[in-house]
């Protein structure tokens, strides 16, 4: 989560929401990392973790699917990534702060958890929290100044 959060520093400084991803292989090494790029390429799709499951699919140059993957993001993906979470077949998700407006893991949705889906990822929720939401809330907090 540490590498999620400088991620998403790099994300903030960029004028990009400070969102960061990481994937992790089986082994916990590091494939490949993104932060939020909606402003800087115009992509509506440019979450962080979309970046980072792009990149990891390259790294591992087998196609889409990462299956035994593990996607570290600081904040709850909403239902665009969550969609994308299941389509790659990732085995688990790991993020830190709760999204009350757009989350689609715990919040406001269980889209990983529905037992109609063709594939469940185990969830970790909660993961260093506090520091996820102090970065976000500071972001805002100098974009409202």
């Amino acid at each position: 989560m540490r590498l999620a959060l400088s991620v998403a520093a790099d994300a903030a400084v960029r004028g990009e929401v400070p969102v960061g991803a990481v994937v992790l292989d089986r082994s916990g090494a590091v494939l490949a990392s993104g932060g939020n790029e909606r402003e800087m390429t115009g992509d509506v799709a440019a979450h962080a973790e979309i970046v980072a499951m792009r990149r990891a699919a390259e790294a591992l140059g087998q196609g889409w699917r990462l299956p035994g993957c593990t996607l570290v993001v600081t904040l709850e993906p909403c239902v665009m990534c969550a969609g994308a979470i299941v389509a790659a077949r990732l085995e688990r998700v790991v993020y830190g702060a709760f999204d009350p407006k757009a989350g689609a893991v715990t919040s406001l949705w269980d889209l990983l958890g529905d037992p109609r889906l063709l594939h469940r990822p185990s969830v970790v929720s909660g993961v260093m929290a506090d520091a996820v939401a102090a970065q976000l809330k500071g972001f805002f907090a100098e974009r409202r100044d």
